[in-house]
């Protein structure tokens, strides 16, 4: 975050340096002890089952930015609080101009062109709570928001933990981080839904959400509909004509294969493989190539619907997926046609 969505002096690269986002403190601006705006100022209480005990803010210790870190008194039941609002609002131009970083210039998308990145997620807590973001409103770290160098402000994000298949969406309402190793600043509650508060940061696919993706939401909302669909999805039962091939897939030699697959390590196609763009499910990542191409061939004997089934290395993963599929719904609908037996856990790629 800066201040009003500007960068006004050389002075503040230096404050810059040390932030998590661009947040530079304002004259008269709540100090890092400032409570949830609107919140009252709490004693520490325990902790809440499922939130992980973090080092104090301004420690030097844990996973974040040394003079960061978590509230005193979180909320109750943040792993409960729902995604970001999707709506179409206007852009702000005075947050959406060209800007200077350490030399750098930035230009904030103010089109409707797709985007999808991948890169490290990091989050910022306490120290930039209740200042003021690029989009004018205050910073509350217990709200679904997110940093970006680039995206308009304000719009929206689908976040994904490649490691794991987490997925959020959060409003994109500041700038930074301004490291050359992170991608994007989140949110504490957003760090908690991704799975970033105990390591700190994760690799992580950003994908914008357009205004025609959003339009669809908010039809299908008034509707009574899920505005979205689950990124991890559990396979839908068997039906009787899959069962033979079902069964032959849940055999203990395919079993010990699959879950010795994972989701997580870097995600950058290598030039073994091609980007065909389009979307993709993830099936597994192995760290040794005969496992992925062992259950590529599996797969490719009992399920039909998948489309081309590719393995990709990249550094010393190789990552197993299916498609191209023309649209997300589609990358979706067959991952949740795919046998329980098979016990994969999916994840839809944009590559």
């Amino acid at each position: 975050m800066y201040k009003n969505g500007y960068l006004k002096a050389a002075g503040l690269a230096a404050m810059l340096a040390l932030a998590a986002c661009g947040t530079v403190p304002q004259q008269g601006a709540p100090s890092a002890t400032v409570p949830k705006p609107g919140g009252v100022a709490k004693a520490p209480a325990r902790a809440e089952p499922g939130v992980p005990v973090l080092p104090a803010a301004g420690s030097g210790r844990g996973g974040y930015y040394q003079d960061d870190g978590p509230g005193d008194n979180p909320p109750p039941n943040l792993a409960e609080v729902p995604d970001a609002e999707v709506r179409n609002d206007p852009l702000l131009p005075r947050a959406n101009r060209p800007y200077v970083v350490f030399g750098k210039t930035y230009t904030p998308l103010t089109d409707d062109q797709p985007y999808v990145q991948r890169g490290i997620g990091s989050w910022y807590g306490k120290k930039f709570h209740g200042q003021r973001t690029s989009s004018g409103e205050l910073y509350d770290m217990y709200k679904m928001t997110a940093a970006h160098p680039t995206l308009p402000i304000p719009s929206y994000a689908r976040l994904t933990n490649l490691a794991t298949g987490t997925q959020v969406i959060v409003r994109i309402n500041d700038r930074g981080p301004f490291h050359s190793n992170r991608a994007i600043d989140v949110s504490y509650t957003a760090a908690l839904k991704l799975g970033l508060l105990g390591k700190g940061s994760h690799e992580l696919q950003i994908e914008r959400i357009l205004p025609a993706e959003i339009d669809r939401m908010l039809a299908a909302r008034a509707a009574g509909q899920p505005a979205s669909t689950p990124l991890v999805l559990a396979p839908k039962p068997v039906t009787t004509a899959s069962t033979g091939a079902s069964a032959a897939a849940g055999s203990p030699e395919f079993a010990a294969l699959v879950q010795g697959a994972g989701q997580g390590g870097s995600s950058s196609a290598s030039a073994n493989g091609t980007d065909k763009g389009g979307f993709y499910l993830q099936l597994g990542a192995f760290a040794r190539a005969e496992n992925a191409e062992a259950v590529r061939t599996r797969l490719a004997r009992l399920i039909g619907n998948l489309g081309s089934l590719e393995v990709v290395q990249g550094g010393t993963v190789h990552r197993l997926f299916s498609g191209p599929f023309a649209t997300r719904q589609a990358a979706l609908q067959a991952a949740q046609a795919l046998p329980v037996a098979l016990a994969l856990k999916p994840i839809v790629i944009q590559r």
